[in-house]
């Protein structure tokens, strides 16, 4: 009986959060998700003389100072070492970006979905999709990097959208889970800035980690966003393909995230008004 039951929960999440309930929902409210995209791109960049520039240009400012002090300073001369660092820069910004945004989605538009009963998970996917089309702008500059660095490009890069898509959702689940309990913890915020820093140099963005032993190496693939740079590194970089183990760990993280997820809004969706 209790397995019937986890399986009735699992049935309800993935007939109200599954791809085929968001894009129903979306199409449905087509014309508040875009008003929410349009509204929140053009916050983001009001009052800079640069604009959407500005999504291009501080990822490749925030490269040329990684490069300048691991290179000159740390002696890190490796081959390829700049689109190493771009690689990590480059999904950690977009995870940093896009997780930031989604997790105050919620609380900044209680006073949206108090007054107008519209699908909650609407203003983090809005959020999301701004920080995904910055994503999609950086990764242009990313393969002209690639190419200036004399790596040719080859049929395994359509790879790519595999861990892209994985990251996405996986981006999508953290940002349900991070906007839900920013609803009930507001302090969460704050240590996840703490979080950040720390994801930052546990996901081997300026560092290889080929020189750990073995059981160390396999630390570091439990951390979600190291699976997904390593990814791009080993397609790009080595010119291989990961293992299909490797592609079943990068789906698992994301549809465990997006599980979780998906059961923390079932659970707390008519709470939210209370606490807003």
């Amino acid at each position: 009986m209790k397995g019937k039951g986890i399986r009735a929960r699992l049935s309800r999440i993935r007939r109200e959060y599954g791809p085929r309930a968001l894009k129903e929902k979306l199409v449905k409210n087509r014309f508040i998700f875009e008003e929410l995209c349009k509204r929140d791109f053009k916050k983001k960049y009001k009052g800079t003389v640069l604009g959407m520039g500005w999504s291009i240009l501080a990822p490749l400012l925030t490269l040329l100072v990684m490069k300048l002090v691991f290179t000159q300073f740390f002696g890190r001369n490796a081959e390829h070492y700049t689109i190493y660092l771009f690689s990590g820069n480059l999904l950690l910004n977009y995870y940093r970006e896009a997780t930031k945004g989604g997790m105050n989605s919620l609380y900044e538009n209680a006073r949206i979905f108090t007054k107008i009963n519209v699908p909650k998970y609407l203003f983090l996917l809005s959020r999301i999709s701004s920080a995904t089309i910055n994503f999609l702008l950086t990764l242009i500059i990313y393969f002209m990097f690639v190419a200036a660095d004399g790596i040719a490009f080859h049929i395994r890069f359509l790879s790519l959208v595999y861990p892209v898509i994985c990251l996405t959702v996986f981006i999508i689940g953290v940002g349900m889970i991070l906007s839900a309990l920013c609803i009930f913890f507001r302090d969460i915020q704050y240590l996840y800035d703490v979080f950040l820093t720390l994801l930052s140099y546990v996901s081997a963005i300026f560092y290889y980690v080929d020189a750990y032993p073995q059981v160390i190496q396999r630390l570091f693939l439990l951390n979600p966003v190291y699976v997904y740079i390593k990814y791009f590194r080993v397609v790009v970089i080595n010119g291989n393909l990961p293992s299909f183990q490797f592609h079943v760990l990068c789906a698992a993280y994301a549809a465990a995230a997006m599980w979780l997820g998906g059961w923390l809004y079932k659970k707390k969706n008519h709470q939210f008004l209370y606490y807003v």
